[in-house]
């Protein structure tokens, strides 16, 4: 069972990412700067073309930059949880993880600090874009008092720290098992490009063949998508040509769907972990 010195194993982790400077500056610019450039690029040509099209009385439209800055957090959250594992690798190759997993603890503390970790930087630079689209003209939370604004920002905080777990512990899965960086790196990339394009972070899912739809629906990035939409603009709006529509019962499923995935690689993390052999 874990007990609290998994706070040891997420202070560490935690400075060590702070202590890499050039790391942490490139992670909490560069999603930034991807927003800023593609967003505000692609974002003029789909305005273009949707202000041709009619308006759904009662409905409001929102711009491409708004409806594309939720994607943005999403896949700066995948990012940051895929490569969150990837401390267990260090300190295998280095020899610090035999120290680790020799100490008086239950190696469910591992896990349990490396995914408290994948959430705090995953949080931190949520709210990091989040800031920088409001300034960048993004209009998440258009008409909400101050109060429902605080609960917006919190359910935005809450499915990023779901989604991040879920994938910190995935990575954590796949790191105990590599013997390379470069091996990681290459799964991690394998991994994120059909995750992010076979969701809704940039588009509509309602054009994907059949085939591509039905794996939309059980990405855990599409429901993380739904999650900040859905509380950063409301339950229904207009964007691209397209409506959307959320109800509480959708967002239930979408929480619980990131809950089930993140307690499936909590489980599958923690296998690897304890039969994990470090000489």
């Amino acid at each position: 069972m874990a007990d609290r010195r998994f706070l040891t194993i997420y202070w560490r982790d935690m400075l060590r990412y702070v202590r890499f400077r050039a790391l942490l500056f490139s992670s909490l610019v560069q999603p930034a700067l991807w927003l800023a450039f593609f967003g505000i690029a692609i974002s003029s040509s789909f305005d273009a073309l949707g202000a041709q099209l009619p308006v759904v009385p009662g409905i409001p439209r929102i711009g491409y930059l708004t409806y594309m800055c939720a994607g943005v957090i999403a896949m700066t959250t995948l990012f940051t949880s895929l490569f969150g594992g990837m401390s267990l690798l260090f300190d295998k190759n280095w020899g610090l993880l035999r120290e680790v997993m020799a100490a008086p603890m239950s190696r469910s503390n591992i896990v349990l600090g490396i995914g408290l970790s994948g959430i705090t930087k995953s949080c931190i630079q949520a709210g990091i874009i989040l800031v920088f689209g409001l300034l960048l003209g993004v209009k998440f939370f258009a008409g909400y008092d101050p109060l429902h604004t605080i609960i917006a920002i919190v359910g935005i905080l809450v499915f990023v720290s779901i989604f991040a777990l879920g994938f910190v512990f995935l990575s954590a899965a796949i790191a105990i098992t590599m013997e390379s960086p470069e091996g990681m790196q290459g799964v991690m990339t394998l991994l994120t490009m059909p995750i992010f394009f076979a969701s809704n972070a940039l588009y509509p899912t309602q054009a994907f063949p059949p085939a591509l739809q039905a794996v939309s629906v059980v990405n855990p990035l599409t429901h993380l998508v739904t999650g900040i939409r859905y509380f950063a603009i409301g339950p229904e709006f207009s964007a691209i040509g397209q409506t959307f529509s959320y109800s509480v019962a959708d967002i239930a499923i979408s929480f619980g769907v990131l809950c089930l995935f993140a307690a499936l690689t909590f489980v599958l993390a923690l296998y690897r972990v304890r039969n994990a052999r470090v000489t």
